[in-house]
């Protein structure tokens, strides 16, 4: 009993600790419309922090679950085409994977923590496109819906893909 309440204490103590820190990786939400498509996207925004993070921490060629954190999901309101292909109305794991020329974008079945547990037999769909600079080095990592397009930005690189109504 002693031992129960002592844990439980514990815990107390650390949840209060916890929630009074700053989380290195903020959760955000970027939200839109995307030809008539309603899109929400929930993720964990991680900061260069003078370090080398695409193509360095976040390897090119490797399944990322683009963010820090939890997997992002992303959510389409209604059915619709990304980037010319068919998927259905509904919420989806957003992993990528980067590359220097080409960035593969995937929706998955599964949302789960982090890209640990990704399986590709749960793919729904995967396209590919082409990353471009943004305009100004960008520290922390961002998602909009912009133009009838998600656009993802971090670093020295920008990619986007384009959304329009199945």
């Amino acid at each position: 009993m002693k031992r129960s309440i002592i844990t439980a204490f514990a815990l107390l103590v650390f949840t209060i600790f916890a929630v009074g820190q700053k989380m290195p990786s903020p959760p955000a939400k970027a939200t839109g419309t995307a030809d008539g498509v309603s899109v929400t996207i929930d993720y964990h925004q991680p900061s260069a922090k003078g370090r080398k993070m695409l193509g360095g921490i976040n390897p090119y060629g490797e399944v990322w679950r683009t963010g820090a954190n939890a997997t992002t999901s992303i959510e389409l309101g209604a059915n619709a085409k990304v980037e010319g292909q068919a998927v259905a109305k509904g919420k989806y794991g957003l992993y990528t994977i980067p590359g220097e020329n080409e960035w593969i974008i995937i929706l998955n079945k599964d949302i789960k923590w982090g890209a640990y547990d990704y399986t590709e037999k749960n793919d729904v769909l995967r396209v590919k496109v082409k990353p471009s600079k943004p305009a100004a080095f960008v520290e922390t990592f961002t998602i909009s819906v912009e133009n009838n397009s998600v656009v993802l930005r971090w670093e020295n690189t920008q990619v986007a893909f384009k959304i329009t109504k199945g």
